[in-house]
């Protein structure tokens, strides 16, 4: 692994016909004394509005992934457990080659892939890792792998391709809701009412509004934030995700949603449906892209698959693994257990699932708005996607799981089954004490918390 001079993490420098533009953050919010907690999305101030609003499309915008909102309500988990297994395994290194992070931040900030990394080297801070590409001599083919946004009403930014690849910056150790990403802007619709906006976003294809099971949303029902916490699971875009290069190949004028259209597909034709097989088995998992990515590649060309697009026009893969057989090709890569020197995309993504602390099953779900006070007696309450004020006490023995929501007031747990905050701001004072079977505010999977307050932990399992 090489090494050599860090350039200035993120210099203001413009080449002729580029716009590079700096979204200064709000500021970051506090942590509550709480160490190793970083702070969630936080709406973008009025400097970085500022700066989207003069943004022209091609520009490029410096921004932090807290000032970034969703165009979809789900995401494939799977795909973003793969790449943090690989992320926080070492054996990208122990094969003599950089991690896999640094090339995929490089190339998303349209700087090619890793040229060199410090001993040490965080995602949060460029100046400890190089890339090819220097700042400002970005080439076309660089700019193309670069994510999108759309500046919206009052500056807002609305990413429009990258999703899978920005929540796993956010939820990498190193990573988190500050982290500096250049996105591309695609459009400038800011002088739009938000009603026009979001027609001329849905007219474009720029936008997502169905969920994981088929079922159409509203763009109020759109997360606000990055991060798993936020997002829906779509095992559908998952397994599609594990089929690339041995079903499908990705053309080069890719539809929006390329990978959700042939879910929506495979769902509609009863192929590996979520249920048939067992996400947490490997050779089920494989089993299930095999007959998944043979469907895909076994379609006629000209057979409509969604959109009105063809089986040839997303990309469809003949002959099936490139001709090769299942022992070799992609499928041979991907069918690598854990314990190989390369293992395959499933092996790190179950890797990585089996270390996600998992919740016990919701008796109530919480969600929306709620005012006043709330008492966790019995069972296991979920507070998803919810905006809770007024103090929450969990009596002993009973549970609550907190994902993707915002409190405002106290929290107060003495002797609960689990207590679980993942992806949550917390706006008052959190105590937690003699939890009965888990405690989970941080670690893999788990997006990161915002508590702004004071915070007692006491006699809870580690």
């Amino acid at each position: 692994m090489s090494t050599g001079p860090a350039p200035a993490p993120f210099p203001q420098r413009r080449r002729p016909g580029l716009g590079v533009l700096a979204v200064a953050a709000a500021g970051a919010l506090a942590l509550g004394g709480l160490s190793g907690l970083t702070a969630p999305a936080a709406a973008a101030g009025a400097p970085a509005a500022a700066a989207a609003l003069r943004a022209q499309p091609g520009d490029l915008l410096d921004v932090t992934l807290d000032q970034v909102r969703p165009t979809q309500s789900s995401i494939g988990y799977d795909e973003v457990y793969y790449k943090l297994g690989r992320y926080t395994s070492p054996k990208d290194e122990l094969n003599g080659n950089i991690n896999k992070r640094f090339d995929d931040w490089c190339e998303t900030n349209g700087q090619g892939v890793a040229a060199s990394v410090q001993p040490g080297a965080r995602l949060t801070d460029p100046s400890s890792f190089t890339c090819t590409i220097a700042l400002g001599e970005e080439t076309d083919a660089a700019r193309a792998e670069m994510k999108t946004v759309v500046v919206g009403p009052g500056g807002a930014l609305y990413l429009t391709d990258g999703h899978h690849t920005l929540t796993s910056f956010l939820e990498a150790p190193d990573g988190g809701p500050r982290l500096h990403i250049r996105l591309k802007v695609q459009a400038n619709l800011a002088d739009l009412s938000p009603a026009a906006f979001w027609q001329a976003m849905r007219d474009r294809d720029w936008v997502r509004l169905v969920d994981e099971k088929d079922q159409p949303v509203t763009v109020d029902q759109l997360p606000q934030h990055l991060g798993l916490a936020y997002f829906h699971d779509d095992p559908s875009r998952s397994l599609v995700y594990f089929t690339r290069d041995i079903g499908y190949s990705v053309p080069d004028d890719a539809a929006e949603y390329l990978e959700f259209l042939w879910g929506d597909w495979l769902r509609g034709q009863g192929i590996a449906l979520p249920g048939s097989y067992d996400p947490a088995d490997s050779a089920s998992y494989l089993a299930a892209v095999r007959t998944a990515s043979q469907a895909m590649s076994a379609v006629p060309g000209d057979t409509v698959i969604a959109d009105g697009r063809t089986a040839d026009q997303l990309g469809r893969l003949t002959p099936w693994n490139a001709g090769k057989k299942p022992t070799g090709g992609e499928f041979g890569k991907l069918s690598a257990p854990i314990t190989d020197a390369k293992p395959g995309k499933i092996a790190y993504a179950l890797d990585l699932r089996a270390k996600v602390a998992a919740g016990p099953a919701c008796t109530t779900t919480v969600t929306g708005s709620h005012t006043g006070p709330l008492v966790v007696a019995t069972g296991t309450t979920c507070l998803t996607a919810a905006r809770q004020t007024g103090p929450v006490v969990v009596r002993a023995g009973a549970s609550l799981v907190v994902r993707g929501s915002e409190l405002t007031g106290p929290v107060q747990a003495v002797g609960a089954g689990t207590v679980q905050f993942c992806g949550t701001v917390l706006n008052g004072p959190l105590s937690v004490v003699n939890t009965r079977d888990h405690l989970t505010l941080t670690g893999p999977g788990c997006t990161p918390n915002s508590l702004n307050g004071p915070v007692q932990l006491v006699g809870n399992p580690s």
